[in-house]
């Protein structure tokens, strides 16, 4: 399944609903947020039918619980989950007052996987990891983590070798495939010690980096199953 969160154009919401995309279409499902989808088997009632170009597609997980990033196999470390942006979204990073010039970006393109329910992993979605060089780690990270607007599941992905690609301004500026990972073993090393709740996410190594980002770029992040990301740096001031 193709799973988002949306709402219909006319009717904004931040929170939106649950649904499954179908082709041009989008199917309203019975529950609250993805995060209770999965607690509830992966099942829900299906309402009303939208077109895809009526809605809007937003964060597939708004709220999650836990974010980590790895950057290799054996450690990984947290995010903020305020900072999640979904499809759409401006990407600002806001400046003291002792920075008198906007510094550019850095993304990140990434995969992310969604914990379901009894702590597996449920599917995959696209992470754009937004940084801001000039800020002192770990700021410079903690104002936005982009999510792609389809999580898709286990049964109808194929992982293999697919490449990412960034495009800014329509120009192509990163193809890349993803680092092989392991994503059992990463979820296996979240779980250890602790529990994982249905809406954590897991981000796995970098693709590759695209620098120099400033006001105004659009930047898309797309891979053959997944997205696509678009957002837009905006102002810092």
């Amino acid at each position: 399944m193709r799973l988002c969160m949306f709402h219909p154009l006319e009717h904004p919401m931040e929170r939106g609903w649950v649904g499954r995309v179908e082709g041009e279409h989008v199917v309203h499902l019975a529950a609250q947020t993805l995060q209770t989808f999965f607690s509830g088997g992966g099942s829900a009632r299906e309402h009303a039918v939208y077109p895809l170009d009526g809605v809007r597609l937003l964060a597939p997980v708004l709220h999650p619980p836990a974010v980590r990033v790895f950057d290799s196999q054996t450690s990984f470390e947290f995010a903020n989950p305020a900072a999640i942006l979904g499809p759409e979204a401006e990407i600002v990073r806001h400046w003291s007052a002792s920075n008198d010039q906007l510094q550019s970006l850095t993304l990140l393109a990434r995969l992310a996987a969604v914990v379901g329910a009894e702590g597996a992993l449920a599917g995959f979605t696209l992470c754009a990891d937004w940084r801001a060089p000039g800020a002192t780690p770990p700021k410079d990270r903690d104002f936005a983590l982009g999510l792609a607007p389809v999580v898709v599941t286990l049964d109808e992905l194929d992982l293999g070798p697919a490449e990412a690609s960034v495009r800014v301004d329509g120009a192509e500026r990163l193809v890349r495939p993803f680092p092989d990972f392991d994503w059992d073993a990463a979820r296996n090393l979240a779980a250890e010690g602790t529990a994982l709740f249905p809406g954590d996410v897991l981000v796995g190594p970098s693709a590759g980096r695209v620098d120099g980002l400033g006001e105004g770029d659009v930047v898309v992040l797309e891979h053959p199953d997944l997205g696509p990301l678009r957002q837009t740096v905006g102002s810092g001031a």
